[in-house]
């Protein structure tokens, strides 16, 4: 079994080091090898599969061209009949096959060569055919260093913001002509049910399933509400609709309203037009759990509620980033802080939003860690389970800005990076500032 090359610019997520790696394969190392050995048969059945559309195209196009269309239907049936699978499945593999072999050949090289999964070069395929032609070269090698590195959640992810990032310059005008199409629909359900369903700008959209997430969860908070989460949200959203007030619910319920958290680089909140616009070419402006947002709404939203949580991208040397001893308990600012770096749980592939997770102090604080944004990540209910009891050892990589180094019980090491960085301050950083 080959080596696994990490690329340089390689960035969330790392395979094990080879220095971790026992002599003699345990378990782990056998499953990998299966894993390679499918990888390859994978891009091998790729390969055949086009072959035989493709011989079936040639001998229907001595017929003329009106055949193509029968003859791709010939082979999708041959092909469900005798792998025993549906023609839907069928069809899908074809489309796989033409893509990796004719659109994406470097995809089917590194999945011969066992340096991604089929279900990576999947994910890339079924995102990169949704991007402009013109784009997909400069995306493409990219990509494919992420699937050779990542793990699918974060390379799914990883690749989307990519692709966001590509797209951002016509992103204000798609985003204008979307808005043309914003509309409300109800579908007819059995059982005297219906849905309703709202079509339009994302921030607005997810503030308002914020808002009645809040709510709902306020009132089942009672101990006499028996609803499930999912029940209350949807009689909050009906009532908050039909009657425009939320009197009916408990005290503790009324008042919540919808938060948005927007990263802006702080050169894009510039008069300056063209510096602005510069700016968040660079670095587009994001409102967590949506994505890149056209320039002139994240303006318009770094201008309203003073209480929405706004990160400037520009580092702020005034930035407290850490209570110490003195208390066990992150403040609410360094929990927000600690979460908005991270974006997702911090264990290797986990993929749970960091505002569903815990804050756990890398170095116990009963065994003298610090609450301090160097000592603190997010980790889900079950990878936080594991970090303290699965004889994982973690740690904070000193200096990375935030990077997290599993070993695992067999001793191979995985490092997670955070989504975003935050600057590093030292004290000698201060003794060498001329102010």
């Amino acid at each position: 079994m080959s080596d696994v090359v990490v690329p340089e610019d390689a960035e969330a997520f790392s395979w094990p080091d080879d220095s971790f790696i026992p002599d003699i394969p345990d378990a782990l190392a056998m499953v990998r090898e299966v894993a390679d050995i499918m990888a390859v048969l994978a891009a091998q059945q790729f390969e055949r599969v086009d072959a035989m559309r493709q011989e079936a195209l040639a001998v229907a196009g001595q017929y003329g061209r009106q055949l193509n269309d029968v003859a791709e239907r010939s082979v999708r049936l041959e092909l469900a009949a005798g792998l025993r699978i549906t023609e839907h499945a069928a069809e899908a593999l074809l489309r796989m096959a033409e893509a990796v072999v004719h659109r994406y050949p470097a995809v089917l090289d590194s999945l011969s060569h066992a340096r991604m999964t089929e279900r990576h070069a999947s994910i890339m395929v079924e995102l990169l055919d949704e991007v402009e032609p013109e784009l997909r070269d400069d995306l493409l090698p990219h990509a494919i260093a992420l699937a050779e590195t990542e793990p699918v959640g974060s390379f799914r992810r990883r690749v989307r913001k990519l692709i966001e990032l590509a797209r951002y310059t016509t992103l204000a005008e798609r985003y204008e002509v979307a808005l043309e199409q914003r509309r409300t629909v109800v579908q007819k359900a059995p059982d005297g049910m219906a849905w309703l369903m709202l079509y339009g700008p994302a921030v607005e959209v997810h503030a308002i399933h914020e808002r009645v997430t809040a709510i709902a969860k306020a009132v089942i908070a009672q101990p006499e509400d028996t609803r499930t989460l999912d029940q209350a949200r949807a009689d909050v959203m009906s009532d908050l609709l039909l009657e425009g007030h939320t009197d009916v619910h408990p005290e503790r319920a009324r008042g919540i309203k919808a938060t948005v958290v927007l990263t802006i680089p702080a050169l894009a909140l510039l008069e300056d037009e063209t510096a602005a616009a510069a700016a968040a070419a660079v670095q587009p402006p994001v409102v967590e759990g949506v994505g890149p947002i056209p320039l002139a709404k994240a303006r318009e939203l770094a201008g309203r509620d003073p209480a929405m949580m706004r990160i400037l991208t520009h580092p702020e040397t005034g930035m407290v980033l850490s209570v110490s001893r003195d208390r066990y308990e992150p403040p609410p600012w360094l929990m927000k802080l600690v979460k908005w770096r991270a974006e997702r749980c911090m264990a290797p592939g986990c993929s749970i939003p960091a505002s569903r997770c815990q804050v756990d102090h890398s170095l116990a604080w009963e065994e003298g860690g610090h609450t301090a944004l160097a000592n603190l990540c997010p980790l889900c209910t079950g990878h936080h389970t594991i970090k303290h009891h699965g004889g994982w050892t973690v740690r904070q990589i000193e200096g990375s800005g935030g990077a997290l180094e599993w070993i695992s019980p067999s001793g191979r090491r995985y490092v997670v990076q955070p989504e975003r960085q935050v600057p590093v301050f030292r004290p000698s950083d201060a003794a060498d500032a001329p102010f």
